[in-house]
């Protein structure tokens, strides 16, 4: 039958992604410290961060290697040259990510971590997005739709926000928020039964 899944995400993209692969699981959002670190890479940051959040879902719920059940947590981010974009604080933040991203390749990096009573299991995966060039005014078309605030990078590619990518080499949903393919195997590997992939 295999080990029960809890994801540690109150993210309705996440959840949504594994639902459509005929996962059932509960929710259970870890709730950690997300601010980055002096000199931090995008890829440790988001690595750390996922690490973090599952561990919490696991100390939080008391979980033990006696228990037949795997958590399942990720991070998501959007790198610019190196410069990690969390989600925005403002429009004016979420602006100047955009503009910052116009007619350019960014990368986006998803870490996704997998605890079982067996050990952890971690992936990351990374795509690169390649904006259009945007105008002041399809910016402020973007900003106007109110999706962009709970975002990293400011924009969402499975909603409005897919209008502002030209091309994408990688993962689609991996910018979405978890790589389905990648998320597959860590679930395997924690003994979660998986029928596709």
């Amino acid at each position: 039958m295999g080990n029960a899944l809890i994801l540690g995400s109150a993210s309705p993209r996440r959840q949504q992604l594994l639902a459509s692969i005929g996962l059932d699981f509960a929710v259970h959002p870890a709730d950690v410290d997300e601010s980055g670190r002096a000199g931090e890479s995008p890829t440790g940051y988001v690595e750390r961060v996922a690490i973090a959040k599952a561990h919490a879902v696991v100390d939080r719920l008391t979980l033990g290697t006696d228990h037949e059940i795997a958590v399942l947590a990720a991070d998501t981010t959007v790198d610019v040259d190196g410069e990690i974009l969390a989600k925005p604080l403002d429009d004016d933040d979420a602006h100047r990510m955009l503009s910052l991203m116009s007619g350019r390749t960014h990368k986006v990096h998803t870490a996704v971590v997998g605890w079982c009573p067996g050990g952890t299991h971690a992936v990351t995966v990374t795509t690169d997005v390649t904006f259009a060039d945007l105008s002041e005014q399809a910016i402020e078309w973007y900003l106007s739709l109110g999706e962009h605030l709970d975002k990293a990078g400011a924009y969402g590619m499975q909603t409005a926000g897919g209008a502002l990518v030209h091309r994408i080499a990688g993962s689609p949903s991996n910018v979405i928020g978890l790589p389905l393919v990648e998320t597959i195997g860590v679930l395997r590997a924690c003994g979660v039964s998986v029928a596709g992939g």
